[in-house]
């Protein structure tokens, strides 16, 4: 079975957060011998404070404060014992005054990360099943994770998508005990609300749905008590909704609480809770802090701080409605998410308002799509109105700047986030341009030689080989293997070419650089929905072919203008399509404007590794063994030559009609086993059009003493008048070939063939890198830029793969 080097997704995290990291924007240190929540030092710098999530600012109250420094003084720091044996003498108190609160008992835990991993294992029961907001916050996400190991299935929906998780719910309906749907009472990114009311109304539509509010950025601002959102919006806790909601950020101590109808089922957390049975508890200060906050929370003074924040908030709501500021969610809500689309804009927009004395957060990826990347402020209590005043009147400043900058647009940003175009752009300066771009969906407008000298040399990119896959795939009837063709040429004033590409738009299988077992498990459900987790994406080149998609002219001075031309002409294509992926492919490792492209709005992920053997002056095929180095030439002697004996070989230029079945059987039994690289499987057209083309051949091994004379393996070989050969497909019978070594002697053959034609490059291609290089193939490795509309597809692979890896 082939195996592939698989993108990592902490790398692909990895790899934006350090980008982040180096423009000054992440992992900051503030600075003073003391807060006051209004203001905060960085790097010396005094700074407005718009980040906090402490909205009602009790964190800086003067008797939560006494009451802290009290305990610590009565009690000492911490009460280093398990709350299974014994709580410290202030715990009571607390669970006293949140009882009076919500006229619920809680359950405290020592924050809502823990609390998740202490209530999700025990509330889920075996029978059940979990349906996740793919925007819930990520602690639910990974308490989740544990869930798999029990066999409880975990299904994720699209953001507050109904009617996906009506599906869902129907899936499971009347199959499972409990269905569980996940969700955030108020967004921690873009502030937007949960549908309450809506999923209310589904839970009495469909008796089995329970949900499961993590309300942590709902607490104290609103609400009777300050309970929080969903308490304000559901009013009584009936037996199917539980809430998590926290002691720390607005309730202005530390910890978190958990609630539910069922006195039951809570006796039973508290009982078998993981982190609650064996974590520590939370400290004398913190609890006592707590109680404090209550004493606030259960008197008249909530609503007052609740109806200046309210003033607050209003206030910046209105100056963003006068302004050109892309808010992608208006609600009522002290956190607003400023639209910048790409995080070069965000980049330099932050940075704008950090040397103005503001500061404010970064929203990047995966806390939103990479192409969503934007601001997100907070109004809090410390702020002053005239604090908030100026903040709005700089932002709508820096803006404009930054997206001038930047080659972004307010169009661009609001269609990135698919809002509304507000306001007519103001017209651009005529400009002398020095580039223009040649648009063409057929190869058959392009010069055949142009074409060749630029793009031609590679895989099977010829004019000709495009001419094959235009007439292939165009027109196919089978839409999973239907594509539109778009052409490329960038040309300087002296129509000469800087930038030469092709793309394809077609449907991709989401797990195509997934692992096996994701893939395993995804065509399963396959098998009854064909069309389960694929996309629409537009692509540089096409899935038949890899290598160097896209030509540039480097010693060109417009060369990177051209880039950017391209990407932005992509960009619209990607939006008049309504594609869900772009994607850019296969750009060497190191690529000149690697950090340009990330901040355009792309995320690099890592390419499976592919092979190439060149050489220029083959020696005898005898001598072909010298070539390799000692370990490789053992491996040849011992695993290749005597095998060859076996099998006779045969190229042909066309096959007959039960040659084509026999070669489609083959090329299907790789394919069904090899999910390596997980694309649709190519019906009949793809090989009948081979049949018929001058620049394919076939490579077929037959063994010779068998009863049955059928061949037992083909390579599907391209022959590049770029002096190019290209096994494209490959087909094997594995029973027959079993203890011969069928695999390796194909690729050995293929060598013999393209030294017989005095092809100085063969193209292996993708996947068994570690065969081909035993055989003197040279190791390239790839990259490839990918942006999406949203993140649903990739954080489903990746608890997908979590799922698959604990199962293993």
């Amino acid at each position: 079975m082939a195996k592939i080097k698989h993108n990592n997704f902490i790398d692909t995290v990895d790899t934006v957060f350090t980008s982040a990291k180096d423009q000054g924007m992440l992992h900051l240190y503030t600075e003073g011998e003391y807060l006051n929540g209004r203001t905060i030092k960085i790097n010396g710098n005094d700074m407005l404070h718009f980040g906090t999530t402490g909205y009602l600012g009790l964190e800086q109250d003067e008797r939560l404060k006494e009451a802290a420094i009290n305990a610590i003084r009565n009690y000492g720091t911490q009460f280093p014992l398990s709350k299974t044996y014994l709580s410290h003498p202030l715990y009571a108190e607390l669970e006293s005054k949140i009882e009076q609160m919500y006229d619920i008992p809680p359950i405290i835990t020592k924050n809502s990360t823990l609390g998740h991993m202490a209530i999700i294992p025990t509330l889920i029961r075996d029978e059940d099943a979990v349906i996740l907001d793919h925007q819930a916050h990520w602690s639910v996400q990974n308490a989740c994770q544990v869930l798999k190991l029990r066999g409880i299935p975990v299904e994720m929906v699209r953001h507050n998508n109904l009617e996906m998780l009506e599906d869902k719910i129907r899936m499971f309906s009347g199959k499972l005990g409990k269905i569980w749907y996940m969700a955030d009472g108020v967004y921690s990114m873009y502030g937007d609300y949960a549908p309450v009311q809506d999923l209310l109304n589904l839970a009495r539509k469909h008796t089995q749905l329970h949900l499961y509010f993590d309300d942590v950025h709902g607490m104290s601002w609103k609400g009777q008590n300050g309970t929080g959102f969903i308490f304000d919006a559901i009013g009584t806790l009936e037996e199917n909704v539980v809430v998590v909601s926290t002691l720390s950020k607005t309730f202005g101590a530390s910890g978190a609480t958990f609630f539910c109808s069922d006195r039951k089922l809570r006796e039973k957390i508290k009982t078998f809770g993981g982190p609650l049975t064996f974590s520590a508890q939370l400290e004398p200060a913190s609890v006592a802090a707590a109680i404090a906050s209550c004493d606030i929370h259960l008197s008249a003074e909530i609503y007052e701080h609740q109806a200046q924040l309210a003033k607050k908030t209003t206030h910046f709501s209105t100056l963003l409605s006068k302004s050109s500021l892309p808010l992608v969610s208006e609600n009522d809500s002290p956190v607003f998410f400023i639209g910048m689309g790409t995080p070069a804009t965000a980049y330099n927009f932050t940075k704008r308002l950090f040397s103005e004395g503001f500061y404010l957060n970064l929203g990047i990826y995966p806390a939103v799509p990479i192409k969503n990347t934007g601001i997100r402020i907070t109004i809090s209590a410390h702020n002053k109105i005239e604090d908030i005043s100026e903040l709005a009147r700089a932002m709508d400043h820096h803006f404009q700047k930054a997206m001038e900058e930047t080659g972004s647009s307010d169009e661009k940003i609001r269609q990135a986030f698919r809002m509304d175009i507000r306001r007519e752009l103001p017209a651009k300066k005529q400009q002398i341009a020095l580039l223009h771009i040649e648009e063409e969906t057929t190869i058959m407008n392009i010069d055949k030689q142009e074409w060749n000298k630029y793009l031609g040399t590679h895989n099977i990119l010829d004019w000709d080989g495009m001419n094959y896959l235009e007439q292939t795939f165009s027109g196919n009837e089978d839409s999973a293997s239907k594509w539109d063709f778009f052409y490329y040429i960038i040309r300087d004033k002296n129509m000469q070419v800087v930038l030469m590409t092709f793309c394809t738009f077609g449907i991709w299988k989401d797990d195509m650089l997934s692992t096996e077992s994701v893939s395993r498990h995804l065509e399963e459900i396959r098998k009854t929905e064909p069309m389960h987790m694929t996309s629409k994406v537009l692509s540089t080149g096409s899935l038949f072919t890899e290598g160097l998609h896209c030509y540039i002219d480097q010693s060109n001075p417009l060369a990177e203008q051209s880039f950017q031309m391209l990407l932005n002409k992509l960009e619209e294509t990607y939006n008049s399509l309504g594609a869900d992926m772009l994607v850019l492919r296969d750009f060497e490792n190191g690529f000149k404007w690697d950090e340009m492209i990330r901040n355009q709005g792309y995320f690099r992920i890592d390419m499976p590794e592919s092979c190439v053997i060149e050489n220029k002056n083959w020696p005898t095929i005898e001598k072909y063994g010298s070539l390799l180095s000692t370990r490789s030439r053992q491996h040849f002697n011992r695993e290749i030559l005597p095998y060859e004996k076996f099998y006779n070989v045969e190229i042909k230029d066309c096959l007959n009609q039960e040659e084509i079945n026999r070669a489609y059987e083959l090329y299907c039994n790789v394919k069904d086993r090899n999910l390596a690289i997980n694309t649709f499987t190519y019906n009949r057209q793809v090989f009948e059009n081979m049949n018929s083309s001058p620049n394919w051949e076939f490579l077929i091994l037959t063994l010779k003493n068998a009863v049955e004379k059928n061949f037992v393996g083909i390579m599907f070989c391209y022959k590049n008048s770029g002096n190019v050969y290209v096994p494209e497909l490959i087909g094997m019978d594995y029973i027959a070939g079993e203890g011969f070594n069928l695999y390796r002697q194909l690729l050995y053959q293929t060598i013999k063939r393209a030294r017989e034609l005095e092809i100085e490059r063969i193209d292996f291609g993708i996947s068994a890198s570690f065969e081909k290089k035993k055989l003197g193939a040279s190791i390239i490795t790839k990259v490839a830029y990918v942006q999406a509309k949203d993140n649903y597809a990739m954080e489903l692979m990746q608890t997908l793969q979590n799922e698959t890896n604990s199962a293993r």
